[in-house]
Formats: structure tokens, sequence, C-alpha cells
């Protein structure tokens, strides 16, 4: 085994905020997936000039919408809104709608291109092929800034508890190629079957993740650690800790509270090692145990709290996370924002929404479809 080489922690401020936004192109008329990002991104590229806001994916029918770095959730939303009203008014020439969900209700995989003249996505789909080329899906990536390097595996280690609740909250992928599959989030499971994706490794310490790092690039796996595509993984380049679990979301309000969540959870984490309290940690088959329960049952998972193996529905252990988190938010400013996870828990998460609008109109996934555009657009209206 070659030595590790170190990989530098960047310099970042404590629980600052960062976003990214995975949006798809629908044509108007048909709610099928559009190809239309190679010809919106060139009219937005000034919106890069201080950095990425805009930018491409592995497929033509998506693009990605970045924040800056923000102390405050308010902050990021006005941020993220703002180059979606751009990339809305760019898409709306070529009659095409934004929308987002985990999965595409209907769309077929096998007619989306890949982004061309993108090394690293070639790279990927070669690798991967079939399952690969099955990638037409959509997520939410947070980060939140970690000023000591030493504490982001500890508080990566406990996040995992609370990985089932990220994943029910944001589970939006009911259906897939026009199945209705029985999964909240089936994206969840299509995702892991990358050998890069999924769960991450608990590391008891910072080195033994440089090691790995080694390992996996000394053998061809990666070729950085950046191509490590956990479920929630440390990112050197900016100094945070990314949560990239989530499903895509299907609102503006829904992003802003599941943001508030991990904001507040890793302060009020990193606070707790600055007390010299040990943080919660889970044995990693129950951690996969609860991944799948909540990808399968969504807000009617129950859900293993511990590593003595206590269990609770989810929804209920959530409601009493939000209590304990309010000092956090109070400190964060973003209290409007984190209690408003409770309007997903008593409204319904977008899977659930999904079902309702197919049954109300005769299993229409095109009506689906239009119901996630309006709801990018205009907001959720509560189905229960």
């Amino acid at each position: 085994m070659k030595a590790p080489q170190p990989i530098p922690f960047a310099s970042s401020e404590r629980s600052t905020l960062g976003l990214e936004w995975e949006l798809a192109l629908v044509d108007r008329a048909s709610g099928e997936l559009a190809p239309h990002a190679p010809a919106i991104l060139p009219a937005l590229r000034h919106l890069n000039d201080d950095g990425d806001r805009v930018t491409k994916e592995l497929l033509t029918n998506t693009v990605e919408i970045v924040t800056g770095v923000h102390h405050r959730v308010d902050q990021a939303i006005a941020d993220l809104t703002g180059t979606i009203d751009l990339v809305r008014a760019e898409a709306e020439i070529l009659n095409a709608d934004l929308m987002c969900a985990g999965t595409h209700p209907f769309s077929q995989w096998f007619q989306q291109d890949i982004t061309p003249g993108s090394e690293r996505y070639e790279t990927l789909i070669d690798r991967t092929r079939w399952w690969g080329r099955q990638m037409m899906i959509w997520g939410v990536h947070a980060h939140v800034g970690i000023e000591d390097h030493r504490k982001v595996l500890p508080i990566l280690n406990a996040l995992l508890t609370y990985l089932p609740h990220f994943q029910v909250l944001s589970a939006s992928s009911p259906f897939w190629v026009g199945e209705s599959t029985g999964y909240a989030s089936n994206r969840a499971m299509m995702f892991q079957q990358l050998p890069t994706a999924g769960l991450p490794p608990q590391f008891d310490s910072y080195a033994e993740y440089e090691a790995m790092v080694a390992d996996m690039t000394h053998t061809g796996v990666i070729d950085d650690f950046s191509e490590l595509r956990w479920d929630v993984r440390p990112s050197p380049k900016w100094g945070t800790l990314e949560v990239r679990v989530f499903d895509g979301i299907s609102s503006v309000a829904e992003v802003a509270g599941v943001a508030a969540l991990v904001q507040c959870l890793v302060d009020d984490l990193s606070e707790r090692l600055d007390h010299g309290q040990e943080l919660p940690r889970m044995q990693p088959w129950f951690v996969r145990e609860n991944k799948w329960r909540a990808a399968r049952y969504g807000m009617d998972a129950i859900v293993i709290q511990n590593s003595e193996g206590d269990e609770r529905l989810v929804t209920d252990d959530t409601i009493d996370l939000l209590a304990r988190l309010e000092p956090a938010a109070e400190r964060l400013g973003c209290e409007a924002e984190l209690q408003s996870v409770r309007t997903i828990i008593d409204g319904g998460a977008s899977y659930q929404r999904q079902l309702a609008v197919a049954a109300r109109n005769e299993g229409s996934l095109r009506a689906v479809v239009a119901s996630l555009v309006a709801e990018l657009r205009d907001g959720v209206t509560a189905t229960r």
C-alpha cells in the first residue's frame, strides 16, 4: 500500500451554508424530459464569473443551481431563487419548464443524452455502463462549514443516526419509468448501485480517511476524493461536511426547511464536541437498515434510534429533534425555516403528494409532472 498523501482541509467558518439544487428541464407540452441544458447554460455563463452558480450535470436535461457561502438559510434561499428565476426565463424561450423530484415519473432513461465534452462523465459511464446510464435522478446537496478537520468525521458518524430523517423528509421518487415502485425514495436505491456511492464508511480519524482515499486512488477506483459520492461526505476542498442523501426537493420552502435542519444539527453536534461530549454513533448495519426503511416506507418508517436498538416512528423522532435544535436555530437565525419542517410532516412529503395527484387523475403521470412544475414555481399545497 502506498503511503497516504495528506488531504488538506480548507479553512471554513463554522456552520456557514452552501446549497446545490439539481433541476430537471421538462417539455411544456408533453412533460417529458427536455435536453436543453447545452442551449441554456451559455446564455447564463456570466453568472459564473465569481464562481459556479449554474452548472452542467451528467444529463443534458439537467442544470444545477449553486449558491455562494452564507451564514443564514434565508440568504442561501434568496441566492437560489434569484438564479432559478434567470434559468426559468431561458427555459421558457425553449418552451420548457423546471421541476425537481428524485426521479422523473415516466421518462425513459435510455432516451436521455449524456452531457458531451466531459471526460469525467464519459469515464463514469464507461466504467458503470448499464447502472450508470440509469442515473436519471436528481438531488439536493447541503454543505455546512467545519472549522476544524478533527471534527468532520465525528460529526459525519453522528449524522448517520439522522440519515433516515433527511431521506424521509425529502423523499420524492415513488415512480420510475412509468411505474409506481412502492418506495418513497426509489432514487436512494438506484444511486447506491454506483461503486463509490451510498453510505460512507465510519472512520475513527481523519488519517483513516486519507488512507482510504490513497488506497482507492492507487487501485484506480477513483482519481481523487471528489469522486466518492457518498450520502454524507467530507468536502476538503471547501472545508465542509456535505449531506447528499436528499432526493430532489420539489419546492423552495422545503429546501429551506431541510437546509435549516442540517445546518442546526451540524452546529449542535459541533457545540457538543466543544464541550467535550461524545457524539452518538450507530453500528453500520443499523445505519444500512435505517436507510432501507426510510426509502421503502417514507413517513411511515420505524427507525432505529441508537446503538442499543431502540425504535420509533421517524416523524415522532423528528418532531422531538426539532425541539432539541431550537437553541441552534436561534444562534443561526433560522428558527422559522427549521419549524417549517413540521409543514412537511403535517402536510405530506413530495412522494405522498405525487401519489395523491396520480390517484386523483386516474393514474396520470403527466398530471404529476404538472404538479411538480407548479410546486417549484408557486409552492406546495398540502394534500392531508
